[in-house]
């Protein structure tokens, strides 16, 4: 398998820098006394920023050689919209997509994958010590229950189910309002 490795460390650092000056005119400033998760928003939405820019490579690629994006996210990701809008979920195609990650892992095995590679924890690599569990505050083998069965512990059920109603949009197209304009107001 062919493949390339590009850092992109350079180019987050300057859009990071570019966007924190941006984000330090006096207007902003007064509107995040007023916010109080800006914090963990600005950490998140800094850290969306690289898968982002990973897939403007991954298309650039695909668009010189004429390839398909190919994604790697799967079932329990997608149900919870645990991947970047327009990042790691904008993709031609998702072979692992109807599978849940307790079947990925089971399929890893089944291909002779290595156990330090299976067992390792996932992680989007956003930022240091980053976890997927940690983050999601479940495991994929209870998210897996839940997708496979519909039960399990109430609090994770009712977590699913808020971070698919809140994720939901990241699984459509972009809405087109319809403007029904009708010529010469017919």
């Amino acid at each position: 398998m062919n493949y390339r490795e590009v850092n992109l460390d350079g180019v987050y650092d300057c859009l990071a820098s570019i966007l924190e000056d941006a984000r330090q005119a006096e207007e902003m400033r007064e509107l995040e006394r007023k916010v109080i998760f800006m914090l963990d928003s600005e950490r998140l939405a800094l850290s969306n920023i690289k898968p982002r820019l990973r897939m403007i490579v991954l298309y650039y690629f695909a668009n010189l050689y004429n390839y398909l994006v190919v994604g790697t996210g799967n079932r329990s990701e997608l149900e919870v919209g645990y991947f970047t809008k327009y990042g790691d979920g904008g993709v031609d195609i998702l072979p692992l997509g109807g599978l849940v990650k307790t079947q990925v892992w089971e399929l890893a095995r089944y291909l002779g994958i290595p156990e330090n590679i299976i067992n390792k924890p996932p992680s989007a690599g956003l930022w240091s010590g980053q976890t997927d569990e940690g983050e999601l505050g479940f495991t994929y083998r209870q998210l897996d229950e839940f997708i496979l069965t519909g039960t399990g512990d109430p609090g994770i059920v009712e977590e699913v189910r808020r971070r698919r109603a809140a994720s939901s949009h990241k699984m459509k197209a972009p809405c087109i309002p319809d403007m029904n304009i009708t010529a010469a107001g017919k």
